[in-house]
Order: C-alpha cells, then sequence, then structure tokens
C-alpha cells in the first residue's frame, strides 16, 4: 500500500523513487512550501529611497493583498492611483506615505 503524502502529486511524480529517495523528495517538498508560504520582508516604509515600489510591496505596508491592489489600479477606485510602466504598475511611495501618515 503507498504512503499518503501532503501533496496527492508527490505520490506520482515520486513514484520512480525508492526509500530514502523518496523521503528526501518529501523533505524538499516541506522545504518549498515553507519558503513559499513565509511573508516576504521588506525595509520600513521611512527607509525607501525608491520613487516607487512593486504591487507586493505596497500591498504589505497597505496591509492589504496584492489582488487588491491590482483590483484598484484596474476600476481606478482606489485611495492611490499606481504609475504604468510597460504594463506593470509601480506605487509611488509619496502617495503611500500621504495615506499611511508616515512622516518622510
Amino acid at each position: 500500500m503507498p504512503r499518503k503524502s501532503y501533496c496527492p502529486y508527490l505520490a506520482t511524480c515520486a513514484a520512480g523513487l525508492k526509500g530514502s529517495e523518496m523521503q528526501d523528495e518529501i523533505h524538499h517538498s516541506a522545504a518549498v512550501r515553507q519558503a513559499v508560504s513565509s511573508p516576504l520582508k521588506f525595509p520600513p516604509l521611512k527607509a525607501v529611497n525608491s520613487p516607487t515600489v512593486i504591487t507586493e510591496q505596497a500591498a504589505y505596508y497597505l496591509n492589504r493583498r496584492p489582488q487588491t491592489l491590482r483590483i484598484w489600479a484596474c476600476r481606478e477606485d482606489g485611495p492611490i492611483r499606481p504609475i504604468r510602466i510597460n504594463g506593470r504598475l509601480a506605487w509611488p511611495v509619496a502617495e503611500l506615505r500621504r495615506v499611511l501618515g508616515v512622516a518622510q
């Protein structure tokens, strides 16, 4: 009887592995899951020197999910309007500071 694992696809992917090789595959998978689920670390907003930040960083400062900011950009109804640079969103740091009340 095959051993049950966290990911149903892991058994399929690891079908050719035996014993310790399968343990290594499971261990690696857990390490990857932990790295992906850990929150991103960004510098304090006061320390940011660039004029704009990426969506994930702006969402971190505003305590929102990145998708929320993308919806704001699409609908153009959020508290901050992004700058579009070659199809990418750039969020002005000055506006983030204004909304959050952070002194420059």
